[in-house]
């Protein structure tokens, strides 16, 4: 059963709704120097063109706070409206309010409270970021991480928690801190008079079971838009497992407006993994969809040939290819389920099962693939144009829905 969210504040980031009726949405983030314009403006466009809905940049010095505007103006004059959102650590309220380029050209500022000073100057340096905030109509995520989290708040708690009758485990206590602290930070937003609608909230954690825990509280005390992710997740697929088994317990709770798949990166790769991993986790849990699917075979000793596994992902490529094309005219092929498989135990089953599909002989059949159109045999190709006729009656059923 696909999961029905729940319906939190809608908050308005540029031209994209998080929150309220609008879909999941996918963001990511830039590991260029932002001060780089050109670097950043192209890794921006890139991320942008994998599906990133949102993309937030490092805004952490003045030479980066400067380059901002003109790289929204670069984005624009490129076509790429992509929302940027800036993320501040340290000295934002200096930075938003020495450079209002910068606050004009940002969707959305990323505030860690814990990060924006102590005592009197943690109070009015946030006060002044808000105040930009109002100034520039800007939403504002208030994010909270072991790295940030107001430290006054935890000792209080776990002094509370050291005389309490029945006290609880220190990973408890933190994570009460984490959430009283996100919860305390917005309610002294809005004291200063931002809406309700301009705030976020996050708590990432890069443990799963705490993550899940940590939004679950989260939501049942707010109806603010969350942001989840799991954060440091780590490289390759570790850490694309486990944020897929984070986010996907909470997801499938109904809990989650945006979301962000922390990836490190391998040297020299393409940061748009993320994305892609992001959205691949939406469309598994049929919450929302992007590409065009495939089920493939996974081969065993029947299928002692690799073409089904050459076809499937010549299969994968073409409809990655050919996606942003059809979304166009033809948005709802995002939703086409296509079937390469390899050989007659599961081929014609699956194949069946599918929009589209076709089934390789495996070991000792005959060497003739059908193919099934809406549960239906229409036809069987073979030879070395088959890859290419299975194709054309992909583009030829695209064009039929």
């Amino acid at each position: 059963m696909i999961p029905v969210r729940k319906r939190t504040i809608p908050v308005q980031v540029g031209s994209v709704q998080v929150g309220g009726d609008a879909p999941v949405v996918v963001q990511s983030m830039t590991n260029t120097d932002t001060a780089d314009v050109e670097r950043t403006v192209t890794q921006v466009a890139e991320l942008a063109g994998a599906g990133s809905e949102l993309v937030r940049v490092t805004v952490n010095n003045k030479d980066a706070a400067s380059k901002v505007a003109e790289i929204r103006k670069q984005l624009d004059d490129q076509g790429v409206t992509v929302p940027l959102v800036g993320d501040f650590h340290y000295n934002g309220h200096v930075l938003l309010r020495e450079f209002p380029d910068c606050a004009e050209a940002l969707a959305k500022y990323r505030i860690n409270p814990g990060n924006v000073g102590k005592g009197a100057n943690h109070d009015a340096n946030f006060a002044t970021m808000i105040e930009v905030a109002k100034d520039y109509d800007r939403p504002v995520r208030i994010g909270v991480n072991a790295g940030s989290l107001d430290q006054e708040l935890l000792d209080e708690l776990m002094d509370q928690n050291a005389k309490s009758a029945e006290p609880q485990g220190a990973t408890e206590v933190w994570l009460e801190a984490m959430v009283q602290s996100a919860l305390r930070s917005v309610d002294a937003a809005i004291e200063l008079g931002l809406p309700e609608d301009k705030l976020i909230i996050s708590c990432k954690i890069s443990r799963v079971q705490e993550l899940v825990r940590v939004y679950t509280m989260l939501s049942e005390r707010t109806d603010h838009a969350l942001h989840l992710g799991l954060t440091e997740a780590g490289m390759g697929m570790k850490g694309i497992v486990s944020s897929t088994a984070g986010l996907s317990i909470l997801l499938q709770q109904g809990i989650g407006d945006t979301i962000r798949v922390s990836l490190t990166p391998r040297p020299g790769e393409s940061r748009t993994e993320e994305v892609r991993a992001a959205q691949a986790i939406l469309q598994s849990l049929g919450i929302r969809p992007f590409l065009p699917e495939v089920t493939a075979c996974p081969g065993c000793g029947r299928t002692t040939s690799t073409y089904f596994q050459v076809l499937a992902q010549e299969v994968e490529g073409f409809l990655a290819e050919r996606m942003p094309v059809w979304k166009a005219d033809k948005p709802q092929a995002a939703e086409l389920k296509v079937a390469v498989m390899g050989c007659v135990v599961n081929g014609p089953g699956e194949s069946r099962a599918a929009h589209i599909g076709i089934s390789l002989p495996g070991t000792g059949e005959a060497p003739r693939s059908p193919v099934y159109i809406d549960g239906v045999q229409r036809t069987t190709l073979e030879g070395p144009t088959l890859s290419d006729e299975f194709k054309e009656l992909i583009e030829d059923y695209v064009a039929g829905m």
